[in-house]
């Protein structure tokens, strides 16, 4: 049995498909049944469980031959680092008391860094507590989620603008949620290696610049790229309600990719096979 956290989210809900399409028994641990509905209809096991509820996660987790860890992120904290760190520690402890076999963790390009990349660090957490306890584990550090976008996608389909915290001529790796959902899925299947590391990034790395030529492709118009200064990170991103503290960590994450302080490490590298403009044109519908 494998069980799926966050199976209601992009990446869950691709990897328990993955998994079902298989033919692997799946269990899936959502806070609301409705939203599973059609992994059930797949032939899910649906277990509702508040992953803040350890002895609910217990319960979850029995019969694991495999785990595939997510921790919803809250973006309304105070203090996103040190709160994440206390619960994933409690996550840790219990997947440790239950014995499981195998934890796949949706990690980050750059979660080798213990420092400077904002909210990556909390998968840099999460990675060195996985270790401690000796659970065999992988993680699977994904690029820039090419889903992303999506967030100025009415700049872009109004005014032909393409809004960007990152410079417009800065590659790096980013990777669509298909296939992320799919690298997770495999991990699982391929079971444990002790600790394995895998650096998950799309076809190409890609800029700002690429995703605005790209949208010109879908659109039939001129797009271009907007470049905002890093002291605008703050207040665009407390005006989505996010809080300060989690805003300033998106800050310091974009100073540390124009800087290209995020990178992969060397090691085992998986390239996915969804193309930008595929993905792209997926969100815009």
């Amino acid at each position: 049995m494998f069980i799926i956290t966050g199976a209601t989210g992009r990446t869950g809900a691709i990897a328990a498909a993955t998994l079902l399409a298989a033919g692997k028994k799946v269990r899936v641990v959502v806070r609301d049944a409705a939203k599973a509905e059609g992994l059930k209809a797949r032939g899910a096991e649906v277990f509702v469980a508040d992953l803040t509820d350890q002895a609910a996660l217990a319960r979850a987790l029995r019969g694991a031959e495999g785990v595939f860890l997510i921790s919803p992120p809250d973006v309304t904290s105070n203090d996103f680092i040190g709160e994440r760190k206390q619960l994933t520690q409690q996550q840790v402890a219990t997947l440790a008391a239950e014995k499981v076999p195998h934890v796949v963790l949706l990690s980050s390009i750059g979660a080798q860094l213990p420092s400077g990349t904002g909210p990556i660090v909390s998968v840099y957490n999460v990675e060195q507590q996985l270790r401690a306890s000796g659970i065999p584990s992988t993680f699977v550090r994904a690029g820039y989620f090419v889903e992303n976008w999506a967030a100025v996608l009415q700049p872009v389909k109004a005014d032909g603008v393409l809004p960007s915290f990152l410079p417009a001529d800065l590659r790096i790796p980013a990777v669509s949620t298909v296939d992320i959902g799919k690298t997770l899925a495999q991990a699982l299947l391929d079971g444990p290696r002790a600790v394995r590391v895998v650096e998950l990034s799309g076809p190409s790395d890609v800029s700002a610049n690429d995703v605005a030529s790209a949208f010109s492709r879908i659109l039939s118009k001129p797009i271009n790229v907007a470049q905002a200064p890093l002291e605008a990170v703050v207040p665009t991103f407390k005006s989505f309600g996010v809080s300060e503290n989690v805003a300033g960590l998106y800050r310091e994450m974009y100073e540390a990719f124009a800087q290209r302080r995020i990178s992969p490490e060397p090691g085992e590298h998986v390239r996915g096979t969804t193309s930008l403009e595929v993905t792209l044109r997926a969100l815009v519908g």
